[in-house]
This record gives structure tokens, sequence and C-alpha cells, in this order.
């Protein structure tokens, strides 16, 4: 092993200024007209070129940046300017200042290139390119930003999809595992997960042993701030080796991303690189910070039951921030109670209960969630829209979805949503509580008052079509006036001793007292239902 001593600063700085993707000179030769020559191959067709830039000045390279591609006309070597002395010192510093190439335009100085302009590029290994007067330098211009849009084209689709395939990583059970194993598959890299305790978490493709890194590891978990730690090993695909720490919001150690390669990484796969570690410190904080949090909260909860409703301002705002931590939120960020039932064969699986609940803890983005008898209750920050009902109803579940609530108010709204619990039950479709009219036949639902009906007003719908319509609406038109016979008789234009005979007749029919306030009342509600029922005979 030889370790390269000494602490590099991350490589956004440098990468930012640089393209997301720049074209070779192998690529850019091949796209340029067949006319133009290459006089001299300078064996650096791999090399990244920035850009095409004319210049007719003694000395260019001031205004250049590395990698650029020369082109002039010759009028740097006209007359006494053209001896081999002042050629050579000119291709020298064309190499000093590492241009990609030179390109000389025939005409209207030259009607061939120069033998000492030839015999300087051959001497300093400098690529030349011969171009005839057909073909303009502008249009050599062009052609090169035309392909390095569409290289950077290319780029923003590979790294948009990359991007995706570490989101998905993320949401996934093991998620570090997986991130792991996305970074190396779209990056020519191995890659380690260390804790601040030192121990490997995760790791994903073959390199140093991590004995080997604990100088690095060292400086990684000591420092302090974003950078980058780098060290050298004689072992294959570690001839680079770079570690960045994985930082809290306070700059406390977390853990380290530890990367191997052979070479250099390009500015793309540096921003992938930069997203897998912002990704990996997002997901190390919330386990050492979140994870904490429940645990607090129902310590907090257990014992000191009555401190929500007397304890201070700080300790129920210390609650808030337990709250927020516990389902991946903000202080002041609504809360509902989700409730899910289970519907047909949906349920426990033969596999641990864990699975389950971690399954649930994923959808929801919540670490608040139990399993109970009826299938499990939750405490998300998400507004659950209908996407995410439709994914949960596929896998055969039915929710009761509560509304926006603050912390101290989770013991009502828990009321709420259990109170349709047993609709959702009955009716087998998921519900609302904020979509739902807060009455008796509003919380009873249109399935279970229909059934209600049938069963408490059996007797009178299995009559033939006119005693069963004379009976319901006596009945409904009495029951509405309270049990009045005088308002009864006028609102149906009968006289009070009909009305008092078809309701003792409902009554016999019922075999049912009908002077108790009870019966009374759960008639009236199956009532409602009784235009939900199929027709009877006729």
């Amino acid at each position: 092993m030889s370790p390269e001593a000494g602490t590099r600063t991350a490589p956004a700085a440098s990468a930012a200024a640089e393209r997301l993707s720049v074209v070779t000179l192998e690529q850019f030769l091949a796209k340029l007209p067949p006319e133009l020559t290459v006089l001299h191959d300078g064996g650096n067709s791999s090399g990244l070129l920035r850009w095409v830039e004319p210049s007719e000045l003694e000395d260019p390279t001031p205004y250049l940046l590395d990698g650029e591609f020369l082109l002039t006309a010759g009028l740097p070597f006209v007359g006494d300017a053209g001896d081999a002395a002042r050629v050579d010192a000119y291709v020298g510093r064309l190499v000093k200042a590492r241009v990609g190439a030179l390109g000389f335009g025939l005409e209207p100085y030259f009607n061939a290139v120069p033998d000492a302009v030839v015999e300087a590029c051959v001497r300093h290994n400098l690529t030349l390119v011969e171009v005839p007067r057909t073909v303009p330098f502008a249009a050599i211009g062009l052609e090169f930003s035309q392909l390095l849009e569409s290289e950077n084209a290319k780029v923003f689709r590979h790294l948009a999809d990359t991007n995706r395939q570490l989101m998905r990583a993320v949401l996934s059970a093991r998620p570090e595992h997986e991130l792991l194993a996305a970074l190396v598959q779209r990056v020519p890299v191995w890659a380690m997960l260390v804790g601040a305790d030192g121990r490997v978490r995760a790791r994903a493709g073959s390199g140093v042993e991590a004995a080997a890194l604990q100088p690095l590891l060292g400086r990684l978990l000591g420092g302090s701030g974003p950078r980058v730690e780098m060290d050298t090993f004689n072992v294959p695909g570690s001839a680079l080796v770079f570690g960045h720490p994985l930082r809290s919001t306070r700059d406390a150690n977390l853990g380290a991303l530890v990367l191997g390669t052979d070479a250099p990484l390009t500015p793309a796969q540096n921003s992938v690189v930069s997203s897998a570690v912002g990704l990996l410190e997002l997901l190390v904080r919330q386990r050492t910070s979140g994870s904490l949090a429940p645990s607090q909260l129902a310590t907090s909860l257990l014992l000191h039951p009555d401190s929500l409703a007397s304890g201070g301002a700080r300790h129920i705002n210390g609650l808030r921030d337990l709250l927020a931590q516990s389902t991946s939120s903000t202080r002041s960020s609504p809360l509902r109670i989700v409730q899910g039932i289970r519907v047909g064969q949906a349920g426990r699986t033969a596999e641990s209960p864990v699975r389950e609940l971690l399954q649930w803890r994923r959808l929801f983005d919540t670490k608040l969630v139990e399993l109970t008898d009826y299938g499990f209750a939750a405490i998300t920050r998400l507004k659950v829209d209908d996407a995410l009902l439709a994914d949960v109803e596929k896998l055969g579940w039915r929710l009761v979805i509560g509304d926006a609530s603050e912390l101290t108010d989770l013991s009502s709204a828990y009321q709420r949503v259990t109170a349709l619990r047993q609709r959702v039950q009955t009716t087998g479709k998921s519900a609302r509580v904020g979509e739902v009219a807060w009455t008796v036949s509003g919380l009873l639902g249109q399935e279970a008052g229909t059934m209600l009906a049938g069963r408490l007003l059996e007797p009178l719908l299995s009559q033939d079509s006119e005693r069963r319509t004379a009976h319901l609406s006596v009945l409904r038109a009495w029951l509405g006036e309270n049990g009045n016979w005088d308002a009864t008789a006028k609102a149906l234009g009968l006289h009070r001793n009909s009305v008092r005979r078809q309701i003792n007749a409902v009554a016999e029919l019922l075999d049912t007292d009908l002077n108790q306030a009870q019966v009374r009342a759960e008639l009236w509600i199956a009532l409602q239902y009784v235009d939900e029922l199929p027709a009877g005979p006729d």
C-alpha cells in the first residue's frame, strides 16, 4: 500500500466549472468533413476538447483554456515569423498550454501547411489538422457545439435515469445496501458504507479491505466539514480511493462513504456520487435522529399521560419536534390518523409481521405504525392522495383517512376515524373523515342502512304494493309529526281515526311498541333507506 498523504477539498467545486460532458478529439474529427486531413497524430485521440477557438495572435495561449482546438489561417507564420525557431517556440507554447490540436487553414496566406509547422508539431507531438479553403472555420465551430450539445443531452438523460434508480433504492426495505448496489452499477467504483463507530454497514463490489482503510477512515471520521480524503492502493480497482464524510446538520460524524476506482471519474460520474452521498447522509441522519424520536415520544407520553393537557409551551413544542421527526415532517405540518382494514384474503402473511410493519412505514413515510386486530393504524404527514390510496387498495386493503390534526387533537382525530371503521368494514369502500356527513345516516352508510331497513321493516315490505305503500307513507308521516294524530291526519288528508287504525296495524305487523322512543328512532332511520331496497311483490 502506498497512501497518498493529504486532504483534498470536495471535487464539487472543480467539477462545477467543468461541463457535464466533453467531446474527445477522436469524436470531433470523426464528425468533421472528410476534406480535412490529419498531418500528424499526437496520440491524444481520447483527449477531451473544451472548445474550438480561432486565433491569429502570435501568442494566443493567455486566452486559451486546457483542451482547446486552435484554428489559425497561418498569419503568425507570415514572413520572418515563419523561420523554424519561431515556429518551434509557437508550437511549444501551445503544448505547454495543453492545446488539444492545431487546425491550419489553407489560403489566403498559404497553399499548403509550411514544413516548419509540420516538423514542430511532430517534434512536440501536437496533433496537426489541415483545413482546406472549402471548409470555413465557422462550420468547424458549429459542428463542435452541436456535438457537445448532443453529448450533454445524453448525459442529462443518463443522470435522470440514474437518479430515479437511486431514489427507488432509498425507498426499498434495505436502502443503504440497494443504494450502494445502484451506485456501483452506474459508476465504475466499489463502495463501502462505514458507520460512525468505524464498522462496515454495507458494501458493493470488491476492493480494499476495511482494515487497510483505517488511516483514511481516521481522517474522515476525525475531521470536520464537507471534504474528500484520498489514498492510493496497489490493489485492482483501487488505484484511487476517496472517501466522503457523512455529517449531521450540526457537523457531527455519522459515518463515511468510501469509493475505489482505477481511473479518475468524469464530471457526470462525480455528479452521481454527489447524489448518492446526499441520499446516504439523509438516511443516516434519519436513522440517528428520527429513529430515536419515537421512543422518546412514547416514554414522555407514557410517564406523563396528562402532559398534553397540562404541559407548558416548551414541553408541548418538544413533543411536537419528536412527533415531526417520527413522521418525517416539520413541527408545523398537520398530521393524519389512518386506519387500514383487511378486505377479503388480504392480511398477515406467513412471514414475520415486521415485514408488514415496514411496508406501512414506507408507504406512509412514518415510524408511528401499529398492527391491530383489524389491520393497522398509522400517524402520517401525508395527505394520502388518490394515487397512494389506489396502491393500498390494490394490496386488498381499505382505509379510513382522518382529517388534518394537531398534536393536541390526535386523540379526538383517532375517535373520528374509529367511528367510520365499521362503515368501511361493512361497505368494503375506503372513507375520508372530511367527506362524510356527521349524522347517524351519514355514519351508518348506504349498505348498512339498507340492511337495517330490510330487517326492521320486513313485515311491511313483504305486503302487496298498495298496502306496503300506504303503511310506509302513514308510518313516515306519523313519525315525522312526532306521533301527533291530528297533525298526521292533516298532512295525509285522512281522518285521525283512519291514521290511528293504520298505525295500530303497522305496530301489530312489526310486533313492536311504537310508544318507545328508541323504537321510533330506529324506524325513522330505517325509513331513510327504504327507497334503496328492491321492490316487493306486486
